[in-house]
Parts: C-alpha cells; structure tokens; sequence
C-alpha cells in the first residue's frame, strides 16, 4: 500500500536545506513540503515558551497540507519543542539532536566539540546526550550566535564567515579537539570552510542523512511510505519568496519546485 501525500519539514529558515537534501537522496520517491519560518528566524535567542508556540503553528500549517509525517529539520527547534509537539498531535514526527553520540564514538583523545545556537547550548536534551552518551570524553560546547544569519542571507563564505569561524573555531582547536559536531542544521552549508579551518585531523559530524534515514523507518513502521517513482517540492516561506527564491538558488544552485509565502 502506497501513500503519497507529502512529508512536511520545517527549520526556522533555510537550514533545514540540509536534511531535505539528504530526504531527496534516500527516500526519492516522497513529495516533500518545505516551510521556512524566515521572519521568525532564528529560533536560537528565543525563549522555548515562544519556541514551542511558534513550532505549533508551523505545524498546524504543515498538515493542513496534508502532511503525512513531520521533520522537525532544527536542532533548536527539536530540543525546545520536539517533545511537546508529540504530546500534542498523534502525526509522527522525526527530530535532530546533535551528534554527541558518534562523536564520543570516533574520538582519539577523548575531547569533543559542539558547535550550536544559545538554545541548544543551554537545553536539557543536549545535556542529556553528553550524559548518557560521553562518559569519559570531554564536551567543549561552542556558541555560534551569528552563523544562522549569514547562511540565511546565502552568504556561505568571504571575509565575514572567515572571521566568524576563526573565532568560534579556535578555543574548540586550541583544546585539542578532533571531533567537533555540527550541532544546527545552518552549519553544514559552511562545510568545506569550517574542514579548511580545522584540517584533515578533525572529523566533522553532520547528522543529517542520520535523520533522513530515521524518517525512512519512521515512514516503513507506519505504513506510510510511497511507492510513487516521481517527486516533488513544495517551499513556503513566512518570509517573502522572491528572497528564499535568491537563498535557494545560492545555496543549492537550482530550484525544483515552487515558492510561496505562507501569512502564518
């Protein structure tokens, strides 16, 4: 039995391009719904109270779409929210949390780092994560307030970002750190800045196609999956499409479906 309505995923902006990309990849055959909440971005300084409301009405506009499962594609908004968004709807939902477990895994010298917004800096979840899962490693966690806003204008390298990494970079490199997490789905887009910066001795975790493989199960256990060899995107945005339009084009270097502003 197939099921072809859409997965919906939603980040407080673009950032959640990254796990969208790897849903592409693994699961080709899902239509894919895409909400940026670009006029509330970021969620990273926010409250989790205003978090955790803001999420709800993503959400309710999510399955007025039809949304047969959600990604939550934010690491702020999973470690803020992801709880309280399954207590509240009966949908399946998939989250990201920070890859401390299999940074704790690959590490050689027993000193890990996270890269994160305040939120997730400072919230339970992660602190449960580095308990249960770092016994005996040492967790260097990096605030990276600024980062989110850069990706969000498509603006992924050149002066600005150079100096930005070198500053959160150094302590984390300076400890001797050689696994370091990309702990918010903006970061990856800066990749190959942030590899260049560290060298070849520091491993970078990316959970992304993590998280899309989790959806894939999520989707087989509750007969959801599609069987329908095509494809599609549907972008929203809180913000103004024709800006999202320029982002995506700057980031992905094409466009594969169409964008519309969303009053919500």
């Amino acid at each position: 039995m197939s099921d072809d309505r859409p997965v919906g995923l939603f980040d407080s902006g673009v950032g959640g391009l990254t796990i969208l990309r790897e849903v592409r990849r693994l699961l080709p055959g899902e239509d894919c719904i895409y909400f940026a909440d670009s006029r509330e971005c970021p969620y990273g300084t926010k409250p989790v109270p205003v978090i955790q409301r803001r999420c709800e009405t993503v959400v309710d506009f999510l399955l007025e779409h039809d949304a047969k499962t959600i990604v939550v594609a934010c690491n702020t908004a999973s470690v803020a929210a992801l709880a309280h968004l399954r207590a509240r709807y009966r949908v399946p939902f998939v989250g990201i949390v920070p890859g401390v477990k299999p940074a704790a895994g690959l590490t050689r010298v027993g000193r890990i780092g996270v890269l994160a917004t305040p939120t997730t800096a400072e919230s339970e979840p992660l602190a449960q994560l580095i308990q249960q899962f770092a016994y005996g490693v040492t967790v260097m966690t990096q605030v990276c307030p600024d980062l989110v806003s850069l990706v969000e204008e498509g603006t992924i390298e050149g002066p600005e970002v150079e100096r930005l990494l070198h500053r959160y970079l150094g302590a984390l490199l300076d400890s001797g750190v050689d696994v370091i997490v990309l702990g918010c789905t903006h970061y990856p887009f800066l990749k190959p800045q942030i590899e260049r910066l560290c060298g070849s001795s520091v491993t970078l975790i990316d959970p992304a196609d993590a998280v899309a493989a989790q959806l894939g199960r999520v989707l087989a256990k509750n007969d959801l999956a599609s069987s329908d060899p095509g494809r599609s995107t549907r972008y929203y945005t809180s913000g103004e499409a024709a800006d999202m339009q320029h982002v995506l084009r700057r980031l992905l270097g094409e466009v594969d479906g169409p964008i519309e502003a969303a009053p919500i």
